[in-house]
């Protein structure tokens, strides 16, 4: 099936996006703490928090805060020196942001939103412990608009600004590690309308908003700073929300490996009821395992625990079934079981395997009386992580018969899914009640121009080339590439040297990563004003990245590449040419590029090419 593309007319396919894309702000949402990011190192204390669901204001309990909280879990904060109260929930927060609320304005503008005439701020109940209160704060901000594709347009159904999570580092042995650098930091979560049919579609959809959000010029570039949700459904399947796609590239294969993967369990799900299946009950069968060579199986056995099995009755050959690339049923029984913290299942369609032997699964069947046609799964784990991830795979194995589950998945790099959780309910929001609403005003949000218009402009305005125009449009550095070209500097410098320049050196291993905006205006600036010749620009921008503590003038100065005056070059080159003055006798202007490659080795970088290139052709030619 891996290779199957779907009639997905015929499937009914359904598909939304939702895109979550931090925004380039000052200060995070609700404080003026900076939205840097830090390494773990730098952390100056830790403190911890345990979470528990809350329920919302008509008293109900939302059922995905309600199993994130079955794992009993210490949630870790690393805390930095820019750490606040409010990043610890230790003070409430402050009013919303005024510079991340203009620019979900300019975004939804982009994509012909309505704005809502009041703004509140909710909370949105989050146990995992991402968020050191238990909740994200959510507010919306605009709705009903809409984004062309070539396969019709897709509805825009609203545009939330919300506050970033914190940063997973680590698992721990007591449970998760989490960074504060990242809490807080505002996001923009645009959603579509179910208007998506085709996997390219979607990934066209989702091509456009980020598109759009890139013209902004105030959006954070990099890994992880966007991050694409996908919701999907057949006719005879469930809505799924798949959570956390990276890679924008990997958008239409998560839609088509979910439609397989729901067109494969719906005919599991028929098969199934052919078969009158049916699911057993959970039973101890330590047993059976008791002179085990499995070494799963013994250790845990030896450390205590126990082996939980359920029959799962007509299952035979069943579990095994592959229902998208590489992943089985048995495998969506064994992410249920790891969700409450084992390490995976066994299945009778496996074994004998893994040290289990033909002698043990026929005693295996026969402990929970199942048959040939049947199928058993196993859990080897301390006895309470065993009997609850067996319940776990037992309620999985009944959903399977039922047909396919709603629920919320993470993506997989190879471009499939696990399970992660039940889909959230309407009682994990509610009022936020310690920030004030605010009324949106757009009539001072000026629009944007899109990078599709920018790169007409760099071609017609600053005659760059079609290429080179659309790399710095669509490229990180476009904001920078405006400032600097608005104070002076040469356009084609300055687009050669953010993207080419900046390439090349990334590929050479030079942490460019280290370059600051102010690193790269100044060098730019050294150029304009004479003081650093062009090739003297990736030799500086090497030192700097290597020692980005300094100035640029200071690094110059250092790796000696300021600027020589025409005396000083014309010394040099007459220097080379009268040291070569047999072989300019002999061969003329022959000798040029010979020459040439030894007066740049002499200067150093210091002198621009073109006046060396000028100054070599009159002294060979007066010695011709």
């Amino acid at each position: 099936m891996t290779d199957t593309e779907y009639d997905y007319e015929a499937l009914g396919l359904v598909a939304g996006l939702e895109i979550h894309q931090q925004l380039d702000t000052a200060t995070k949402l609700f404080c003026n703490c900076p939205t840097e990011l830090r390494e773990p190192e730098e952390s100056v204390r830790t403190f911890s928090r345990y979470l528990h669901p809350t329920r919302s204001e008509l008293g109900e309990l939302d059922a995905a805060a309600v199993e994130e909280s079955r794992v009993d879990r210490e949630f870790e904060y690393l805390a930095y020196d820019t750490t606040c109260l409010v990043e610890e929930d230790d003070e409430p927060p402050h009013r919303l942001d005024d510079e991340a609320l203009e620019t979900a304005l300019e975004i939804a503008q982009l994509m012909d939103m309505a704005p809502v005439d009041q703004a509140h701020v909710m909370r949105k109940i989050v146990v995992d412990g991402s968020n050191t209160s238990g909740f994200q704060r959510s507010t919306l901000i605009a709705t009903d608009g809409a984004i062309e594709t070539s396969d019709g347009a897709v509805g825009i159904e609203d545009l939330m600004l919300e506050e970033e999570s914190a940063q997973r580092v680590a698992e721990t042995d007591e449970g998760v590690r989490y960074s504060l650098d990242r809490l807080g930091i505002p996001l923009v979560e645009i959603g579509t309308r179910p208007d998506i049919s085709t996997p390219e579609q979607a990934l066209e959809a989702a091509e456009r908003i980020g598109m759009l959000l890139r013209s902004t010029g105030k959006v954070k570039r990099g890994l992880g700073t966007i991050r694409q949700d996908v919701n999907v459904s057949i006719a005879e399947g469930a809505r799924v929300e798949i959570k956390g796609v990276q890679s924008l590239d990997d958008i239409d294969d998560i839609v088509r490996n979910e439609v397989g993967r729901q067109a494969e369990l719906v005919d599991v799900a028929d098969e199934l009821a052919d078969r009158e299946a049916s699911v057993g009950d959970p039973q101890d069968v330590s047993a059976v395992f008791e002179d085990t060579e499995s070494g799963v199986i013994s250790g845990a056995l030896n450390s205590g625990g126990s082996v939980m099995a359920v029959p799962l009755y007509a299952f035979d050959g069943l579990v095994g079934r592959e229902i998208a690339p590489d992943r089985r049923l048995g495998t969506e029984f064994s992410d249920h079981a790891k969700r409450h913290g084992a390490g995976g299942i066994f299945h009778t369609d496996e074994l004998p395997a893994y040290g289990v032997t033909e002698a043990e699964v026929e005693a295996l069947r026969k402990a929970v009386g199942a048959g040939p046609e049947d199928a058993v799964a196993i859990v080897a784990d301390d006895t309470n992580t065993a009997e609850t991830a067996i319940e776990a795979v037992a309620d999985r194995a009944g959903t399977a018969i039922e047909g396919v589950p709603e629920e919320t998945r993470g993506a997989n790099d190879d471009g499939t899914t696990r399970y992660l959780r039940p889909l959230p309910g309407a009682a994990r929001m509610y009022p936020e009640t310690d920030v004030p609403p605010v009324e949106p005003d757009p009539s001072d949000v000026p629009e944007p121009e899109l990078l599709t218009e920018k790169v007409d402009r760099y071609q017609v305005v600053y005659d760059l080339d079609a290429g080179l125009a659309e790399q710095v449009a669509y490229g990180e550095h476009m904001p920078l590439f405006e400032d600097v070209v608005a104070d002076g500097i040469d356009p084609t410098l300055a687009a050669t040297t953010l993207e080419s320049t900046l390439t090349e050196l990334r590929r050479d291993d030079v942490p460019v990563e280290t370059l600051t905006e102010d690193h790269l205006a100044a060098v730019l600036g050294m150029v304009e004003e004479g003081d650093l010749p062009n090739e003297g620009v990736t030799d500086l921008l090497a030192a700097l990245a290597e020692e980005p503590d300094r100035t640029a003038e200071e690094a110059a100065e250092e790796a000696g590449l300021g600027g020589a005056d025409e005396e000083q070059v014309r010394d040099a080159v007459v220097e080379v040419v009268e040291r070569n003055e047999a072989q300019v006798e002999e061969e003329g202007m022959q000798a040029f590029s010979g020459l040439m490659g030894e007066c740049m080795g002499a200067l150093r970088g210091k002198a621009d090419g073109d006046l060396v290139s000028q100054l070599l052709r009159e002294e060979i030619q007066k010695r011709a």
